[in-house]
């Protein structure tokens, strides 16, 4: 997940500063850094930050847009009332951490859970040796968190509503029952993972059964592409949620539409050189142009097929728009465990 990270003061700068040598020298992803520019703080062009002159709520939203962690190295009242205006849903918001300004403490302020923020922080905090805040009922008590649980299984939450009653139960250290392998269930069960069941439960995980093979001319814009496969999978029954993964060739993994898709909805990006591409088995719609650009004949086909794993099936042909394809399958042979 990106990470952009904005900081108000001379000791945050060091702090920040501090975090993108420290995941640097880790091998992490770097952290962008920015400095809020006013009169009394400004930033040297030498340094790895970044200056911003807008407002703490103009970055907030440049984060949010981003579907970006955002960190803020300040007080706490200054990220509360900088997020304010970008918090929507449970479910979709952007991950939010607070850093004081000496690095002492880290606190996930927001989508601990499904947004990762909790783990984020953890990380934060074992980088600079400080004490991360962690305010989450279920991890304080040590208790088994549903949403985490779908997060980290890439399970789709059907019924939001019943994360809450799932997540009290096991507050009060009473057993949770999940049925997953053994299913279906013989009785009654607090969570089920099925694609779909007519049995009593309270919280149903859906397995994401889907891959989208994407491919795409250099440059593509992320909203006209975003709008092309929703459209085309709309039109299939078939919603973002759903999505496993995007499969693509490597050369595309970096694509600015590609990595929105990948952040805006949290699917994971599979990518495949031209020779395991070839190897791909079926019939694929084949294009020697685009075998002439990127060493293969089909991109989107393909890279579906690889990423939907043994005995895929095909739910959406190639499908061309401007400057992009894409193709979907339905995942094969799936271990829920």
């Amino acid at each position: 997940m990106k990470k952009m990270a904005i900081c108000f003061s001379g000791a945050g700068k060091t702090l920040v500063r501090r975090l993108q040598t420290a995941v640097q020298e880790k091998g992490m992803k770097p952290i962008e850094g920015y400095c809020l520019v006013r009169s009394n703080n400004t930033v040297d062009e030498t340094e790895t930050l970044i200056p911003y002159a807008g407002t703490v709520e103009e970055w907030a939203a440049l984060a949010a847009g981003s579907h970006a962690c955002a960190i803020f190295v300040g007080a706490t009242g200054i990220a509360v009332r900088a997020v304010a205006g970008i918090v929507r849903d449970k479910l979709t918001d952007i991950p939010v951490i607070v850093i004081d300004d000496l690095g002492q403490f880290v606190i996930p302020l927001l989508s601990g859970h499904l947004g990762g923020a909790n783990q984020i922080a953890m990380t934060l905090a074992a980088l600079l040796d400080a004490v991360p805040v962690i305010t989450t009922a279920t991890d304080l008590h040590d208790a088994f968190s549903v949403d985490t649980f779908a997060r980290e299984q890439r399970l789709r939450i059907v019924n939001r509503e019943g994360i809450k009653s799932v997540s009290a139960k096991a507050l009060e250290g009473k057993p949770v029952t999940l049925s997953w392998k053994q299913y279906p269930p013989k009785n009654p069960v607090d969570v089920i993972v099925a694609d779909e069941t007519d049995r009593e439960y309270t919280l149903l995980l859906s397995p994401k059964p889907y891959v989208l093979g994407i491919g795409m001319k250099r440059g593509q814009d992320p909203a006209e592409t975003e709008r092309f496969v929703r459209d085309c999978l709309q039109q299939h029954g078939i919603s973002m949620e759903e999505l496993y993964a995007i499969g693509t060739i490597d050369l595309k993994e970096q694509e600015k539409a590609i990595l929105f898709l990948s952040r805006k909805y949290r699917i994971p990006v599979l990518s495949f050189d031209a020779a395991l591409l070839e190897q791909a088995e079926g019939d694929f719609a084949g294009s020697m142009f685009v075998k002439e650009t990127v060493g293969v004949d089909n991109v989107c086909e393909r890279a579906a097929r690889l990423a939907a794993g043994v005995k895929a099936e095909r739910v959406i042909g190639k499908t061309k728009g401007d400057g992009v394809t894409l193709a979907v399958y339905r995942r094969g042979e799936r271990s829920y465990v």
